[in-house]
């Protein structure tokens, strides 16, 4: 169990870069160009009646959603380069025999891999997006300030939005990541096997393997057929319709009442997993657990010989 322990926290100290420090990074600019943005004028801040209580709440909470929102492509994009090129850093770095050594298997190796990919790496991204969350509330609670409607009431009805929206942000990250398991292992084990050519291979798999079915079985064209239908179903996110109504209530809202109930993020993280498909889930599991494990022996039997 040390051993594994040791191989997880090897992923986060080789790719913190990418889920830790350039976050960060970016996060500090993000900050700064809102600060700039209120200091130089380009958001008017002086408002009456009912704008005066209501806009900055709303504000606050679809900026927090649309902040989360880009984290989680940053995230998407991120891991499936991490899968791409983790997975065959081993043998680009000369520490193959190194590794080899050591009192576990190839398995448990790739294992750890997808296991950080699942954990920790994007614990860190999304311990970024709360912290923007974080941010985003000070810069709305001085707004009121200006505003003249800071108060204890205004600063609960903030701590209330942060804490629905970040429910709704991490029951998301959770979904997704057990939804796109299968592809993140497929794009692993084919870099275990090939190096970096996995990046090009994995976005013109779904393509070929569609193209064979049009070929083999007819059909209109390659983006006609059952695989491309079933891929489209499994490459797009899973949704919650309370989530949706939600949104499309806020874009129809009156401009004078704002008569807007504040996100449930219970609701949403309710409907979101009573919706999921967990049939193509448990299926997505196993289909991972499998292609990692002949993943590593052909890793094994390779690097024996």
């Amino acid at each position: 169990m040390k051993a594994f322990t040791a191989l997880v926290h090897r992923e986060f100290i080789e790719h913190r870069g990418a889920f830790l420090t350039g976050p960060l990074i970016m996060l500090g600019i993000l900050f700064g160009i809102t600060i700039l943005a209120f200091t130089v004028g380009r958001v008017d801040v002086h408002m009456s009646g009912a704008l005066l209580t209501i806009v900055p709440l709303i504000i606050y909470e679809i900026g927090f959603f649309g902040l989360g929102f880009a984290w989680s492509l940053y995230l998407g994009v991120t891991l499936f380069f991490y899968c791409a090129d983790g997975f065959s850093a081993d043998k680009r770095n000369n520490s193959m025999l190194f590794w080899k050594s050591m009192p576990v298997t190839d398995f448990k190796v790739l294992l750890s891999k997808m296991t950080a990919a699942l954990t920790i790496l994007p614990g860190m991204v999304f311990a970024i997006a709360l912290l923007s969350g974080v941010l985003l509330f000070g810069v709305a609670f001085v707004v009121m300030s200006i505003n003249g409607t800071a108060s204890v009431g205004a600063l609960g009805a903030i701590v209330g939005i942060y804490g629905n929206v970040a429910l709704t942000l991490f029951t998301a990250l959770i979904v997704a990541l057990l939804w796109y398991l299968p592809i993140m292992a497929l794009v692993g084990a084919i870099a275990a096997a090939i190096g970096r050519w996995a990046i090009p291979i994995a976005l013109l798999l779904p393509t070929l393997v569609s193209t064979l079915e049009w070929v083999t079985l007819g059909g209109l064209h390659p983006f006609a057929t059952n695989t491309w239908d079933f891929l489209q179903y499994r490459l797009a996110l899973p949704t919650t319709a309370y989530a949706d109504n939600w949104f499309v209530n806020v874009e129809q809202a009156d401009s004078i009442g704002f008569d807007i109930a504040r996100f449930d993020g219970v609701a949403a993280a309710s409907d979101l997993f009573a919706n999921l498909d967990w049939t193509q889930i448990g299926i997505g599991i196993v289909f991972a657990v499998a292609v990692i494990y002949v993943a590593s022996e052909y890793r094994r039997r390779v690097n024996d010989n």
